[in-house]
């Protein structure tokens, strides 16, 4: 696929799967290629391959003699990191957020808690470069860029656990946290309590003390619910 080809697929995704998540194309709605080739003024070739990835992601299924149906929302792939944002970027964003977050308290704690036993020396070291990045970003309004090590925080932690199915999660926390961010979903400035929980977080795993680890994580999980009873009630 051309520069071209790639760049009018990507505008295509992102539109039809905005469209689908919001509801505008409701479960069981058949859409027919050439119409939607014609709506989005791309070629046929360039509106399968769309349909493929959405196909991927368990939102559409292709039939042929039928078309591309919209499949029900409980078969979609809500881990996929795409759809979450997609999902966060329309009318459902509280419910959504409330969802993933629900989602982080009950795995990062026990990520924690396993990253305080099985973290390497240089783990703990990114894991306390973060939190400071967390600390020195905290103020002033730089949301974008405590974002970035709020991220790499996260994910140090899944990683550290040394499960892989946590560390597969990294990709769905980032796209929450980032969600938050984008969808002003945050106060101005980061709560310092939870900044402060953070570097703790680092200490206790750079100090092995796993219990510690996993107490202090579910506190930032339970703080993250309380803030969007605030802010997406």
């Amino acid at each position: 696929m051309t520069t071209q080809g790639r760049g009018l697929h990507a505008h295509v995704l992102e539109n039809l799967g905005l469209a689908i998540t919001a509801g505008e194309f409701p479960s069981g709605s058949v859409l027919r290629t050439d119409e939607l080739a014609q709506r989005y003024e791309v070629s046929r070739s360039v509106m399968r391959e769309a349909v493929r990835v959405l196909e991927s992601m368990h939102l559409v299924e292709s039939r042929r003699r039928v078309g591309v149906t919209v499949r029900p929302a409980q078969e979609w792939n809500v881990y996929d990191p795409q759809v979450i944002r997609w999902r966060l970027a329309g009318a459902d964003r509280p419910r959504q957020l409330r969802s993933l977050t629900v989602l982080r308290s009950a795995v990062e704690p026990v990520a924690a808690g396993l990253a305080a036993r099985n973290a390497t020396a240089e783990q703990c070291a990114a894991l306390t470069e973060c939190a400071l990045g967390m600390v020195a970003t905290s103020r002033g309004q730089q949301l974008e860029a405590y974002l970035v090590h709020d991220i790499e925080f996260h994910r140090v932690v899944l990683n550290a656990s040394g499960n892989e199915m946590f560390a597969r999660l990294g990709d769905v926390v980032a796209e929450v946290l980032a969600g938050r961010t984008h969808h002003q979903v945050m106060f101005e400035d980061p709560d310092p309590a939870a900044v402060s929980l953070h570097v703790s977080v680092a200490e206790a795993v750079r100090e092995r003390d796993a219990a510690r680890a996993e107490e202090l994580t579910r506190e930032i999980a339970m703080g993250a619910l309380d803030e969007l009873d605030i802010l997406a009630p």
